[in-house]
């Protein structure tokens, strides 16, 4: 046996074994509870970088306690293999995107094993290859068939970097593309959506089923769905033609002075006069331009153009002109807005920039507002004035004030209906690059947009394309795969060139892992609807909107298709923190200078300027020279190491600071354990029970059980896994301390700490198991149990005090009443030191805490 801890001969070893015992592989056996552990999978980089590492470990360390626990366990791991980074990597490379992909999934997997995680690799999925994609086609045909899956032409947000359209989820907060950082600009173009819209509610009221969801995440999506309640009305043009708006205060009608419409609105054309048929499309082409930030942003000057015509106000009959402006979307309610300048802000600077009417119809208590003279919107409270049927009625939502009223008074006289419109839009699934999975349609001249069968699924990617830079997709020039005949008529048609937007892989990917190898379907309903939903789903932060709401809704889907029986994929939702490491930064220029440049690092000065620079704990990132090679300190320290460091560091939850320091000290535990182990085992005892326990025997074995209580609720409850490793630290030296180490007792200890450690230190753990003598795995021993009667104090410190004065303990048995613990304590060798020769005046006696003689 190796006397010295030796990490990269234990760790490849037992890697070896386990891979040929299939130890990870699933159970499938009904008689056991079932427990699915999941991360989501990785776009194949070709290298892991610490955050990949920190989810991995997490899910890994649960999937194994639970197997443990006496759990079924499917705990398995794919690729997210689509996508423009690829494409992009293999034009800059002059290689096919399909052999960079592959390439860096051979080179992932392999570094993912060394981390000795426990996954099913039988289930391995790849999202690029088409036994895989043929699914996703199939899937996205039962949108269609179901009316869930529709082109129409739209104004699109186009990243002119990456060269494809992106969905309004993926335009960040300064209108700029998720992935490039480009300017997102907008296009006129003809594209595939999914209707989202249609399960808008659903997937509004069905977070109330996710208690096991961090509430910042579920607050994110009912954000970003975005219900309010309201009202629609229909107002009538000079021509007749209806102009239906949404508003959220339809009491407000009767102030309403003018209309907005989207510049985007069907009837902008037709509404304007040739007066002002120059303005109107000089105005359009400008909007066009413009991003839904740039136009809806709150500080930004309104501008407008009048169309020269009016629309008739329903409730009062009065004339009211139409504008058109880039601040209202065609995107959200119907695109045209009634404005009410006096009680909305954005409608006050509209209509004074452009001499507009204000009209006030809400007054607020004790003051008497005048349109003409008003400065600022009034959105407050008050009282309906004139308002005809609302008069005097208190301003607001709720029951029996005004909106109410007005909804009622609108469907009765049949002016409007109350209504809920959502922030959400449907899901642009178009895009107009090559390495993704092909929408399989044909166009046909004659049947218009036909799908292809499911017989002739998948619609293969054809992997002998060239391109030309980062431009249009190269599918629209392969002549022999776009021209084929329409599978409905047989005439010639053309294939659909447009790819899906790779979020659609991973919507489902969950649902192909528990019948990863069927080829006759995207997976079995009965094995599927047996592992599902997700028990425990660990994943980043920044997949809250876009990720989560669509596998949401892809499962809702296929629930109505009557392939699944269930709600929601993701039972309970682990969202972790970021791993930052140290930064040295320049606070007067900005930059990030490296750890090799800077010639003195405890008075780190940029070599450039001689500036002092910050030490700044940043998310790792090559740009700012803090990134931390996990393949360095596997090498150096080992994968049980690593691991066991993530998972001290700090709670799951919370961002982890990178520390060289703590690294070291959790390998310089292992080597403890290590000592502690082979110590025991080298000393030959064979520890022989002698009835009943010794007081050292009695404190190791509460030791020891109050670690696997403590450890127990660290992982059941929210993961505290850093609590949870400083508890094995505590029975180590528990252990080491013990005077009784011939004893059952020990031997017990021993064993136990093994197998509370194997989850997290899973090699380690496995190799001192074995040379302890057993002949199974420690992954296979049952998770240890506390021991109630184990937990009990028999006895307890007693502090002794003299005059006040602690001068020591002793111990006495717990629960003892005051006049036991009065006489134990004067008769303790302890008290006499102090008393004897004195006249003792008075004792007080606190049970439980201490006794203090008063002398003299």
């Amino acid at each position: 046996m190796e006397s010295r801890y030796n990490p990269a001969e234990i760790e490849e070893k037992w890697q070896t074994a386990w891979d040929a015992q299939g130890l990870d592989q699933t159970l499938e056996d009904p008689s056991k509870p079932k427990f699915y552990a999941l991360s989501m999978f990785p776009y194949p980089s070709g290298n892991l970088h610490m955050g990949h590492v920190r989810n991995y470990t997490i899910t890994d360390v649960i999937a194994r306690v639970q197997r443990m626990r006496g759990y079924r366990v499917l705990h398995p791991m794919g690729w997210d293999a689509f996508g423009l980074p690829a494409e992009n990597a293999a034009i800059d490379r002059g290689i096919a995107p399909a052999k960079w992909t592959y390439q860096n999934v051979a080179q992932m997997r392999a570094q993912l094993k060394r981390l000795g995680l426990s996954y099913d690799w039988d289930r391995e999925v790849t999202t690029c290859s088409p036994d895989y994609y043929k699914w996703t086609q199939w899937i996205f045909l039962q949108f269609f068939q179901a009316g869930l899956a529709y082109q129409k032409e739209a104004a699109v947000n186009w990243d002119p970097i990456d060269q494809t359209v992106l969905a309004n989820e993926q335009v960040d907060s300064e209108g700029k593309s998720w992935r490039s950082g480009a300017k997102v600009e907008r296009r006129l173009l003809k594209q595939w959506f999914l209707k989202i819209t249609d399960y808008a509610e659903q997937l509004l009221q069905d977070l109330n089923q996710l208690d096991g969801w961090p509430e910042r995440v579920r607050l994110m999506q009912e954000n970003w769905i975005g219900k309010s309640t309201g009202a629609e009305v229909v107002f009538k043009t000079e021509a007749g033609d209806d102009l239906t708006v949404y508003t959220t205060r339809p009491d407000t009608l009767w102030g309403a002075t003018f209309m907005v419409l989207s510049p985007e609105h069907p009837l902008v054309d037709k509404l304007t006069t040739p007066a002002q048929s120059a303005a109107v499309a000089a105005y359009k082409a400008e909007a066009a331009d413009k991003s839904e930030i740039d136009r809806t942003a709150e500080d930004r000057e309104k501008t407008g153009v009048w169309t020269g015509s009016y629309a008739i106000n329903p409730v009062n009959g009065e004339q009211i002109p139409v504008w058109i402006a880039d601040y209202v979307l065609m995107g959200y309610g119907t695109g045209a807005i009634m404005a009410v300048p006096a009680h909305d802000q954005r409608d006050f600077e509209f209509a004074r920039k452009f001499g507009l009417k204000v009209k006030v119809v809400v007054q607020p208590e004790g003051e008497t507002l005048d349109g003409d003279t008003m400065t600022v919107a009034h959105a407050g409270e008050g009282v309906m004035v004139h308002s005809g049927p609302l008069d005097g009625i208190p301003a607001g939502k709720g029951a029996g004030q005004s909106v109410e009223a007005a909804v009622k008074w609108l469907e009765a006289n049949g002016k409007g209906k109350g209504t809920a419109n959502y922030r959400l839009r449907d899901w642009l699934i178009s895009r107009q690059r090559y390495w993704g999975c092909p929408i399989p349609v044909v166009h046909c001249p004659s049947c218009g947009t036909v799908p292809v069968p499911d017989d002739q699924l998948p619609v293969t990617l054809p992997e002998q394309v060239e391109f030309s830079g980062r431009g249009p997709s190269p599918l629209a020039k392969l002549e022999n795969w776009v021209n084929v005949p329409c599978p409905s008529c047989g005439e010639p048609a053309k294939r659909e060139t447009d790819t899906m937007d790779t979020f659609i892989c991973s919507s489902w990917y969950f649902l192909r892992y528990p019948d990863a190898r069927n080829e006759s379907a995207a997976f079995d309903p009965a094995k599927t609807n047996d592992w599902m939903p997700v028990d425990q789903y660990v994943g980043g932060i920044e997949h809250a909107i876009l990720h989560l709401l669509y596998s949401r809704f892809f499962t809702k889907v296929l629930r109505d298709r009557h392939l699944l029986n269930f709600d929601e994929p993701f039972k309970r939702l682990l969202t972790q923190g970021m791993v930052q490491a140290a930064a040295y930064k320049n606070p007067v220029t900005g930059k990030y200078i490296a750890p090799a440049d800077i010639a003195d690092l405890s008075d780190p000065r940029d070599p450039a300027t001689g500036d002092r620079l910050e030490v700044v704990f940043e998310k790792m990132s090559k740009s700012k020279y803090n990134g931390i090679d996990p393949k360095d300190v596997l090498e150096k320290y080992g994968a049980d190491t690593a691991r066991m460091f993530i998972l001290f560091k700090a709670p799951p939850e919370k961002d982890l600071e990178w520390d060289d320091a703590d690294v070291e000290g959790q390998f310089r535990f292992l080597n403890r354990v290590w000592r502690l182990v082979t110590e025991f085992q080298a000393s030959g005892a064979k520890p022989q029970g002698s009835g009943e326990l010794t007081k050292p025997e009695k404190d190791l074995r509460r030791a020891i059980h109050t670690a696997i209580k403590e450890i127990t609720e660290d992982l059941e409850g929210d993961y505290q896994f850093n609590t949870a490793v400083s508890e094995l630290m505590k029975l180590s030296n528990a252990l080491n301390d013990a005077p009784c180490k011939e004893s059952p007792v020990y031997a017990e200890g021993i064993e136990t700490l093994l197998a509370l450690l194997a989850p997290f230190a899973p090699h380690i753990a496995e190799e001192l198991w074995h040379l302890l003598g057993h002949a199974d795995s420690v992954h296979h021993h049952a998770w240890p149990v506390a021991d109630p009667e184990a937990l009990v104090v028999d006895e307890i410190p007693l502090v002794i005090q003299i005059m006040g004065k602690t001068r020591g303990t002793i111990q006495v048995p717990a629960g003892a009443d005051a006049q036991t613990l009065e006489q134990l304590a004067t008769e303790s060798e302890l008290a006499q030191r102090y008393i004897e020769g004195k006249t003792i005046k008075k004792v007080v006696v606190v049970p439980g805490k201490l006794v203090n003689f008063v002398v003299q």
